[in-house]
């Protein structure tokens, strides 16, 4: 492929609903490009976009694939996301790495949640639009019902550059807008000019005033000749229209069917069109060499840098870093400092990425995207620049994983082929994280949904042939007391030469900090236990705690006095009162009023108003308190409640049910709470099983 300048490039990220037919569009681009010589199809798992094994099995897609489509003499960079919401990280990288999107929508279903979360997801990176209505070709579709839903939604801004022809229901042509001129397909999305029917004439005036106006706002010549009633050309239409639809004070409306090529080169030529090239986006770094702003601008005349926004490390292709080049131009044997790691980077050879293909090239220019193989240990979000310029570029900013299971080996010989096969997949998926939770023993996954961590775990087997068992994870449950106690523990043991001794006399009491597992004081008087064991006593008291007697969790809360005691100048040691003293607390312990606190997180779940209802008397259900709901930004309602965290596991998948997919929820730890009889008698028993299945 050539190289091409900076204002021949357009970086468009693809977005929508899942299902909305992102992929096929993405497939009939390459196809009319000359890429592919066959048009493939999503169901038979062989578009150029959907490449890998878990994509083509599941008929979805997984992760963002860069297709690059030559059209005239411009390289437009298609970004194909998933459009599941259990893989938004993939379309937050994307979006990041992109200068425009098209919004797919489809025609049947209409405007959906993931065409809302697409939208939201352009106005956080202030990126032009245009929406693409898909599946024209099916009976009934209406694309006037689209448009208004969009209208609806969005406002004057929408603003249709085409309308549909059909006659007998079928979908044989459009009215281009702009021309006010109608087009009838012929042959591979190849077309002719037609009359336009007399039925369109009233809507066709509708969206064209709305054209006008839209026109007439980017100055005050164009607003006198517009209430003048004059005429504007085409090409003061086309211009004004590029002019409004780089700041998104104008969102076009296009439409077609990709599997029947129609629409798609329209589609394609608007992208040329009317979306910017880099060097018209703003883009700053700091210098780390003088801490001071660096404007990269996508200027090719300013020295290199580049931002990793995607890693790809399947062991099969190889890892890949895939680069948007921010100023200057990258060369395949350029020697990059990476500014996040602190190290030098030799290239050796840069790639485009056509789907899973690899195509070397020469070099890169500000603002286009590429990729580099076996970048060290680069990570997404690192910052390469020339050494002498240091840049760094601000992080992407990624959804947080708040779904979580625990995981066990099937094989145990197996365990570190796992550990290294999560570490690559960790530098592909920014949402992914695995976490070994010593405190309770167990190993985590943590996941945007349950489809995500199932489908890691599918990725294990298939990649690196392991398996792994997943199970609700132990929630980290602390032992406390709630009374006072006062116990006396001897341990003393004769067998023969030096024999063992230790006798303390205790008292326990609770604390009042639940921050502290133990706190030891003592008040012995008279030399009863000598100072040099006191050391001996708080070591037993501190191996005690860690896993109390209660039901096995660690204590918080207590204070234990050492208060009197005896010793045998002969028999007594260090491990004597160690020993004693742990049996001391054992006792002391049970005898206080021992109860189970369990942790309670403070959530923050975020839903259109019409569900605030149903999501309460869900909380309320999980034993949650809500503590308010306040607006957001956005026009939705942000329910503030403490839920124990017992209660929140699965939550993501009962949220999305309730909400149509359209809520969403964090949530971070606030206290410890004692837990309710019922729960604590649950878990007490659980551990007495646990003890009687090892013993037998």
């Amino acid at each position: 492929m050539d190289v091409f300048r900076t204002d021949r490039i357009r970086n468009v990220v693809l977005l929508g609903h899942g299902g909305a037919g992102k992929t096929t569009l993405t497939e009939a681009m390459a196809y009319l490009s000359g890429i592919t010589n066959r048009l493939g199809k999503v169901v038979d798992g062989n578009t150029v976009s959907d490449y890998d094994k878990e994509e083509i099995k599941r008929k979805f897609s997984i992760s963002t694939s860069l297709v690059p489509i030559v059209w005239g003499k411009n390289k437009i960079n298609i970004l194909d996301t998933p459009g599941f919401f259990d893989f938004v990280g993939e379309a937050e990288e994307a979006a990041a790495a992109a200068d425009a999107a098209v919004i797919v929508v489809s025609g049947k279903s209409g405007v959906q949640v993931g065409t809302q979360k697409a939208w939201e997801l352009c106005e956080k990176y202030k990126l032009p639009r245009m929406i693409f209505v898909t599946e024209m070709d099916i009976d009934n579709v209406s694309y006037r019902q689209v448009v208004e839903q969009l209208t609806d939604l969005y406002g004057r801004r929408i603003a249709p550059l085409h309308m549909p022809i059909r006659e007998n229901e079928k979908f044989v042509g459009y009215i281009n807008i702009v021309k006010n001129k109608g087009r009838r397909y012929i042959d591979k999305g190849k077309k002719e000019a037609c009359e336009i029917p007399e039925y369109s004439k009233e809507y066709l005036e509708k969206y064209r005033d709305t054209l006008m106006e839209s026109v007439a706002e980017t100055s005050e010549e164009f607003m006198d000749r517009y209430f003048g009633g004059e005429e504007f050309s085409v090409t003061e239409i086309s211009s004004a229209l590029s002019t409004n639809v780089k700041d998104a004070s104008l969102i076009p409306v296009c439409m077609g069917s990709p599997v029947n090529l129609q629409g798609v080169s329209n589609l394609l030529d608007d992208i040329c069109g009317y979306f910017p090239n880099p060097a018209e986006r703003k883009c700053a770094g700091v210098n780390q060499a003088g801490n001071e702003v660096f404007e990269a601008d996508y200027n090719f005349q300013k020295p290199k840098s580049a931002v990793i926004f995607k890693t790809i490390a399947d062991p099969f292709l190889g890892k890949y870093s895939m680069i948007k080049v921010c100023s200057g131009v990258i060369k395949s044997d350029d020697i990059l400092y990476n500014v996040s790691q602190d190290s030098e980077e030799k290239l050796n050879k840069l790639y485009i990425l056509e789907g899973s293909r690899p195509i070397e090239i020469p070099e890169l220019h500000a603002g286009d995207i590429g990729a580099i193989a076996k970048l060290g240990d680069a990570k997404t979000g690192d910052s390469l620049a020339a050494k002498t310029l240091p840049v760094l570029y601000g992080k992407i900013d990624i959804s947080k994983p708040y779904t979580a299971k625990r995981y066990k080996p099937k094989n145990k010989a197996d365990v570190d082929k796992i550990s290294q096969a999560f570490s690559r997949m960790m530098q592909e998926d920014q949402t992914l994280k695995v976490v070994n939770d010593s405190a309770n023993r167990q190993t985590l996954i943590w996941g945007i949904g349950d489809q995500h961590i199932d489908i890691v775990v599918s990725k294990l087997l298939d990649r690196y042939k392991v398996d792994v068992e997943l199970s609700q994870p132990k929630v980290a449950f602390r032992e406390t007391i709630r009374k006072k106690s006062d116990v006396e523990s001897k341990y003393k043991k004769q067998s023969g030469g030096h024999g063992q001794y230790g006798h303390v006399k205790m008292r326990f009491e609770p604390s009042g900090d639940l921050e502290i597992p133990c706190i030891f004081a003592q008040e012995v008087v008279g030399g009863a236990v000598p100072k040099n064991y006191f050391p001996a006593v708080e070591k037993g008291l501190q191996d005690a705690v860690l896993s109390g007697p209660l039901a096995a969790y660690p204590v918080v809360g207590v204070k234990a006095i050492l208060y009197d005691g005896s010793y045998h100048p002969v028999d007594s040691s260090e491990m004597a009162f160690k020993t004693a003293a742990a049996m001391a607390f054992k006792k002391g312990f049970m005898e206080a009023g021992p109860v189970l606190l369990e942790p309670i997180v403070t959530m923050k779940i975020t839903v259109q108003d019409k569900f605030t209802g149903d999501v309460m008397g869900d909380l309320n259900k999980r034993r949650g308190r809500v503590l308010g709901m306040n607006p957001d930004q956005s026009g939705n309602t942000v329910i503030e409640a403490d839920v124990p965290e017992l209660e929140i596991y699965g939550y993501g998948t009962t949220l999305r049910s309730m909400t149509g997919g359209s809520g969403h929820f964090a949530y971070a730890f606030a206290r410890y709470e004692q837990a309710p009889s019922d729960v604590q008698e649950k878990e007490i028993a659980a551990r007495a099983s646990k003890i009687k299945d090892v013993e037998d």
